[in-house]
């Protein structure tokens, strides 16, 4: 049976539930903004953790940008999907893509955490969040991300994905947990009752709380 989530943040308490075996080992939960911001605030406070982000960008498709044929992390490393030239994305769109959305995350980074360096995964259990995968591009760049400061035991956790998309994540994680995986899967935002978008300033506010400095405000 298909679950449709009444809000982010009932999801979030739901997949709290399923990682509370990390409760006594200080998890540091990294989000995907914006989104996942406040379902990570949730979680981390379930676990008796520490929020902070990990900031990817996904490369769009030529003329349909939600459509991820790929994502990038903060060090220039991109995943790019096997569908991706079928989609009209060749390597010199890929290349420019990416350079584009690198320089945007480099400027986001300086904006998110001016006076600090994002908070170390090394040695501890990292648990990445987002609040659904489609493609897996964008997670699949989080982790990879965090794999290489050297996290003690890294997990994906979502509450909603294709099955097949977790089959792609797997290889890039220690531990995946995934709430449910319909088969009739068109778009993240079909599995939430309210799936209204998060705002700057609700980030902001959480990311303010959590010790870490405000997002750069979009125009």
């Amino acid at each position: 049976m298909v679950t449709i989530y009444p809000t982010r943040d009932a999801a979030a308490r739901l997949l709290a539930e399923h990682l509370i075996r990390f409760r006594n080992q200080h998890p540091l939960i990294l989000a995907i903004p914006r989104g996942a911001v406040p379902m990570g605030r949730i979680v981390a406070e379930a676990l008796g953790g520490e929020l902070d982000i990990v900031l990817v960008r996904k490369l769009g498709a030529p003329g349909n940008p939600e459509l991820a044929v790929g994502a990038i992390d903060e060090t220039g490393w991109a995943y790019v999907a096997g569908f991706a030239r079928s989609a009209g994305a060749d390597d010199a769109y890929i290349e420019a893509t990416k350079q584009s959305q690198l320089r945007l995350l480099q400027r986001r980074r300086a904006t998110y955490t001016p006076s600090r360096a994002p908070i170390d995964p090394s040695g501890r259990v990292a648990i990445v969040i987002d609040d659904g995968l489609a493609t897996g591009a964008t997670m699949i760049a989080a982790l990879h991300s965090v794999r290489a400061k050297g996290p003690a035991r890294l997990v994906c956790a979502v509450p909603v994905a294709p099955a097949e998309c977790l089959e792609r994540i797997r290889p890039y994680a220690d531990e995946v947990v995934c709430l449910q995986t319909p088969a009739d899967f068109y778009a993240v935002g079909q599995f939430y009752r309210d799936f209204r978008q998060v705002e700057d300033e609700e980030v902001i506010s959480l990311l303010a709380q959590s010790g870490t400095s405000a997002p750069e405000r979009r125009a």
